[in-house]
């Protein structure tokens, strides 16, 4: 395993290289990690997986019932939405399935419905019905005043998409991928049969490339001369309530989409909050992932409508991400034969949904530009710690504080995370070296106080970690045995990652 931040990269010849650890390129990584005989390697500029679009979503598995149909979109999301939902139950990622509810307000949007209900069915979505306003009521006893009926959707569920990027560089990691950090591309050389990738921290070789880099895509596919699609970032501001407003929202609640995306909408998560969001503000800043005053007030005055009684309960905290919207409106997945390169561009909101069908995909495309990848085995998937509210938490399993009583012992009181946990995700695969990075993996400093009262403990025990692994006494490695058993599967030693809004 190599997981690398600093220091030279290696110099040898891969077969492929990704750019780009976000869930997509995870995914790609994960799938290309089942062929032993190639030797792959993944890059990011970030300091950590998943931490640019990945890390900023409204966390919904989708089902695709209103992706255009006949698209490439449709089709990866289907399949991608039955598959992520196995993986989820191999290796413990948080879902929980809701169902949706797509909510007509005016009459314009009830006559919609049934377009919307044939769109689904043309997406081999045959379970939607359009339900009227008494019905919606009881099923939704807080909706706001007005509504007039709803088109029901089974299937739709919440994640976390943090985890799930997790387990799938996991996985990749441990069957000898190399992840390599804090490795921003810089400039792509091609050397007839081979590409040569110019780094901050020096050059590595590849016969193949697949360019998933999120928001940069475009950028990367210009530095190997292509001009095929525009990123354009897409805001969307998001606000987190309290867990006590759980009890307000029984499904996901969403409004008749428009040409920019799904709208705002309100929604659960695997944590116990409610998100409210997203707004869609087309920026030319691929940084601009800051909160403003008119887009909160655009959410809250939204929120008022939908669930009234959301918006008067306490913030926990709000959020931005940035989606990679295009001028296309699928994908932009495609070959380069004679260069032995993909692209993987243009993944917006649904990226997450249909990441896995995504890899196999770019396999596909891989093996059409002239890859052999050799026989593949099936890896042992990683069993990722349960960081959701429907599960039991480590703080709450007597046997593993009969064990061990450092999974009793509380560090974080507003989310519950045990010093068991903080300790054991040092001692993961893909361990945090940020508190940011600490957080999505536990859940540490993402409750109601934001840290206020763990912070001091959580940034103690990091930088414990950072000196312990930077003296090779290996708190921090990511060499340790793959064999150690995590609490989710019911012993004492090795949890490994993750959190979200």
């Amino acid at each position: 395993m190599r997981v690398t931040h600093h220091g030279p990269l290696p110099g040898e010849l891969h077969d492929v290289v990704v750019i780009g650890a976000g869930v997509v390129g995870s995914a790609v990584a994960r799938a290309l990690a089942r062929h032993p005989r190639l030797r792959t390697a993944l890059v990011d500029a970030s300091d950590d997986i998943g931490n640019g679009t990945s890390k900023a979503n409204t966390a919904i598995l989708h089902t695709g019932f209103d992706a255009v149909p006949g698209s490439l979109e449709s089709r990866l999301v289907r399949e991608g939405s039955r598959e992520l939902a196995r993986y989820a139950a191999a290796t413990g990622i948080p879902v929980e399935p809701l169902g949706a509810l797509l909510v007509a307000w005016d009459r314009e949007q009830l006559d919609a419905l049934p377009a919307l209900a044939a769109k689904a069915a043309r997406n081999g979505h045959h379970g939607t019905r359009i339900i009227g306003a008494d019905e919606l009521r009881r099923r939704e006893p807080r909706l706001g005043p007005g509504a007039l009926g709803a088109l029901d959707v089974p299937g739709e569920s919440i994640i976390c998409p943090w985890t799930t990027t997790l387990a799938y560089a996991t996985e990749a990691v441990r069957a000898g991928t190399g992840l390599h950090l804090n490795c921003r591309v810089t400039r792509v050389t091609d050397r007839g049969d081979h590409h040569e990738l110019t780094t901050g921290r020096g050059t590595l070789r590849t016969r193949y490339l697949v360019n998933a880099a999120g928001l940069h895509a475009d950028a990367i596919d210009r530095l190997l001369g292509h001009d095929d699609f525009t990123v354009t970032p897409r805001r969307g501001q998001l606000i987190v309530y309290d867990k006590l407003a759980r009890d307000l929202v029984r499904h996901i609640l969403l409004p008749v989409p428009t040409a920019l995306g799904k709208g705002v909408l309100v929604t659960p998560t695997v944590y116990g909050n409610v998100l409210l969001g997203p707004t869609a503000e087309d920026l030319d800043d691929k940084r601009a992932t800051g909160s403003t005053a008119e887009g909160l007030a655009l959410l809250r005055e939204q929120g008022r409508r939908i669930v009234p009684e959301l918006v008067d309960e306490e913030v926990t905290t709000v959020y931005a991400g940035l989606r990679a919207a295009t001028e296309h409106d699928d994908y932009r997945v495609r070959a380069h034969p004679g260069r032995r390169y993909v692209t993987v561009g243009g993944i917006r909101s649904t990226g997450l949904t249909a990441s896995m069908a995504i890899a196999r995909h770019v396999l596909g495309l891989l093996g059409d530009a002239g890859l052999d990848p050799g026989p593949a085995r099936e890896n042992e998937p990683p069993r990722m710690p349960n960081i959701g509210e429907a599960f039991p938490r480590p703080w709450q399993r007597a046997d593993l504080i009969a064990a061990d009583p450092a999974y009793g012992t509380l560090v974080c009181h507003c989310e519950r995370v045990s010093l068991g946990e903080i300790r054991d995700t040092f001692r993961s695969t893909v361990p945090p070296r940020s508190l940011d990075a600490l957080r999505r993996r536990t859940r540490a400093r993402a409750g109601r106080c934001q840290g206020f009262f763990c912070g001091p403990a959580v940034s103690a025990l990091l930088a414990e970690s950072e000196s312990e692994s930077e003296s090779g006494s290996g708190c921090g490695s990511a060499t340790e045995s793959d064999s150690t058993p995590t609490p989710a599967d019911g012993a004492s030693a090795s949890v490994t990652e993750d959190a979200a809004p």
